[in-house]
């Protein structure tokens, strides 16, 4: 267990689920479901007994390193991993990597996102004892697949190749479809949706990043003599202005001919989307649904009502709406047109300023 080692990336701003998460705490510092802990410290918690806390690292933006050590006490300031610019996953993964580089030579290492929902953690933590073993022992480059349930057009989607077992080498990695593809990827039984979620051994991921996107790994190689030292940040500030703007997904994991996939069930969501909040929420017989505060509703349907602990809303006629309120904003939108918000959001920040988003 002492050579496992964990990258969390908590760098995103939840722009898709504002008002709820605002630019000065985004969505993975918030406790969506009323359970007393934020989505951090929920993916923080998983890895107790996996990987040791002190070879846990939080990779975030600068903005958000006191919020990630409030939250998370038992860290060191130097586990959390401060970006000065956001530029996609690749980069931020080649950071945490070459730093772990720069304390061992040997580790075994889980990429997960601080933003998803386990609703089944025993099953999860088992699936990755099973993941970080074979990645321990392979030149490979290991992805967990989520079992479909439903043609969604919000994931990315991995096709299997033919064999048997949960374990299958990958065939292809495919981008977010149009719903006429996610009913034939589902249905064809050959597609699972990508969890975001990555297993390997140091010298595979290294050896990935080498091949095939040199021009990051040169970047934050240059730096094996700073990483741990006060001349860290510095460094970094420097090189993520020179590196572009590319996931893992695009940049590596659909090039790579040593990528393999595990199929798994775990009650998986990666919460990107009000929808899929919505989903997981307990409803009324009508399909209502409503957190944190209280709600009084009269001919009303298939509605998601968020609202501050407290306050109550009283709503009449609506269906398939989403209502949320948080601090200085209300939202009231249809709920399947939520791919909106984004221009709501940016349209609020020019007219009225930073301090509504």
């Amino acid at each position: 267990m002492k050579n496992n080692y964990c990258i969390i990336m908590a760098g995103g701003v939840g722009s898709r689920f504002w008002p709820f998460s605002r630019t000065n705490k985004p969505k993975q510092f918030l406790d969506f479901l009323g359970t007393g802990r934020s989505l951090l410290q929920m993916t923080f918690e998983r890895f107790r007994g996996l990987i040791p806390t002190e070879n846990i690292y939080i990779v975030s933006n600068q903005a958000y390193r006191d919020l990630i050590l409030e939250q998370l006490p038992e860290l060191k300031p130097e586990q959390v991993l401060l970006e000065p610019l956001r530029r996609n996953t690749a980069p931020c993964i080649a950071y945490a990597v070459h730093k772990i580089k720069a304390c061992t030579d040997k580790a075994t290492i889980l990429v997960v996102p601080s933003d998803h929902l386990i609703t089944n953690e025993d099953v999860y933590v088992r699936v990755l004892r099973e993941g970080l073993t074979f990645a321990q022992n392979n030149n490979a480059l290991l992805t967990l697949g989520m079992k479909p349930t439903r043609p969604e057009t919000g994931y990315g989607y991995i096709q299997i190749d033919e064999g048997g077992g949960l374990l299958r080498k990958v065939k292809t990695f495919t981008e977010k479809p149009n719903l006429e593809m996610a009913k034939i990827f589902v249905s064809s039984g050959e597609f699972y949706w990508n969890s975001g979620m990555f297993l390997w051994n140091l010298d595979a991921i290294l050896e990935a990043f080498n091949t095939y996107l040199p021009e990051v790994a040169e970047k934050f190689a240059a730096g094996a003599a700073v990483y741990n030292t006060d001349e860290e940040q510095a460094f970094v500030n420097k090189v993520y202005s020179l590196c572009p703007n590319i996931s893992i997904d695009y940049g590596i994991m659909e090039k790579a001919k040593n990528v393999y996939v595990m199929m798994a069930d775990f009650g998986w969501s990666d919460l990107g989307t009000w929808s899929s909040l919505y989903e997981l929420a307990d409803k009324d017989e009508v399909g209502n649904a409503t957190l944190h505060g209280e709600s009084q509703l009269y001919n009303c349907k298939n509605n998601l009502i968020v609202l501050p602990s407290g306050k109550v809303a009283v709503v009449q006629d609506l269906d398939n709406y989403l209502v949320a309120e948080e601090g200085n904003v209300l939202l009231i939108c249809k709920k399947d047109e939520e791919h909106k918000l984004r221009q709501y959001f940016n349209d609020v920040e020019a007219r009225l300023g930073k301090d509504f988003v």
